[in-house]
């Protein structure tokens, strides 16, 4: 799947909620849903600067595309890197680069954080992002 198609079914699956309790609900069980990072990945390297939360990501190659795994200590802001997780894992650098993350605006999501959360979501994609560039750089 395409990171925008997957975008794409995030919308969808957003969409089907009439209130933010239950997309807040959603993103908490999205959360649920991460697979869980290795232990030794959770270090200062690995953490977002400018999160409220702690949040980790670790990020490899596997057959020319970048993987993630991540977590936190906080469950909305699990539920958010699950999101972040499921759009961009598996893809290719470039793939990742070359992304938008219109989506978020579109579900509406960044507009109902508090604004460190919301400072959270950009280091995230920003952390995400630099990690492509890096493997990228790589080739």
């Amino acid at each position: 799947m395409t990171i925008q198609e997957i975008q794409e079914e995030i919308i969808d699956e957003f969409s089907m909620f009439d209130d933010w309790d239950e997309r807040f609900q959603y993103v908490i069980d999205l959360g649920k849903t991460l697979p869980l990072i290795n232990e030794a990945y959770k270090t200062e390297d690995n953490t977002i600067k400018g999160c409220q939360s702690k949040v980790w990501v670790h990020a490899e190659i596997q057959n020319d595309n970048v993987v993630f795994t991540a977590d936190s200590d906080a469950i909305i802001t699990k539920g958010i890197i699950a999101i972040l997780v499921r759009v961009f894992s598996n893809q290719s650098p470039k793939a990742i680069l070359d992304a938008n993350t219109d989506f978020i605006d579109q579900i509406g999501l960044k507009e109902h954080l508090s604004p460190t959360r919301a400072n959270g979501l950009v280091s995230m994609i920003k952390q995400i992002k630099m990690y492509a560039l890096a493997f990228e750089a790589k080739k």
